[in-house]
């Protein structure tokens, strides 16, 4: 069976059991579930200086950007699951972003890995308010750096306490909201990647 899409996945922050981390879990289980071919990575795995230009122009892109980018490029979309820091954007993910796009080339060749690309956001805190802020202050961002950030979202309050025993939420809206991001995520990569293609 052709693959309908596929989908790269990844929170925020790599701390033990960060409520981004569950959620980014609960989405890996549901675009499976809806017949994608989905990769979860942790940006553990991906360890970066903090962004400075004068690090830039002396020793170039690090190879750990390059190495993020060129898996985003390999994906028909993204999602990105965000806790909330001070309000906003936690920095790991900001400095992550800063750094992905400034890759413009690769082995000679242009490279925008973040232009034009289909993303999804998901946001959690642990109180009532979900994250909702940092996750406008991102998908400023995103837009900025030129990729598609579809309109669902999926914002996870008091995440203590939203997960189950088994890792899904407990919340029958959440999951339904979930549900909604994920398939819009598929059907809007599918459509640019075909557009593409064509």
């Amino acid at each position: 069976m052709a693959v309908i899409a596929k989908i790269l996945v990844f929170a925020g922050s790599i701390r033990s059991g960060a409520f981004s981390g569950r959620t980014a879990d609960v989405a890996q289980k549901e675009f499976a579930l809806q017949g994608a071919e989905v990769a979860r990575i942790s940006l553990a795995d991906y360890p970066l200086p903090i962004f400075d230009e004068d690090l830039e122009k002396e020793k170039g892109i690090p190879e750990n950007a390059i190495r993020l980018a060129r898996q985003i490029a390999a994906h028909d979309g993204l999602l990105i699951a965000t806790p909330e820091y001070n309000g906003s954007i936690p920095p790991l993910l900001k400095n992550t972003i800063d750094w992905v796009s400034r890759v413009r080339t690769d082995d000679g060749r242009s490279f925008r890995p973040f232009t034009g690309k289909p993303v999804g956001l998901c946001s959690s805190s642990k109180g009532h308010f979900a994250g909702v802020r940092c996750i406008n202050h991102l998908r400023a961002v995103l837009v900025r750096c030129q990729m598609e950030v579809v309109t669902p979202e999926c914002s996870v309050p008091e995440g203590g306490n939203a997960f189950d025993e088994d890792g899904n939420f407990r919340d029958e809206r959440l999951h339904r909201s979930m549900e909604h991001l994920c398939r819009t995520l598929i059907e809007t990569s599918r459509l640019l990647s075909t557009r593409i293609e064509a």
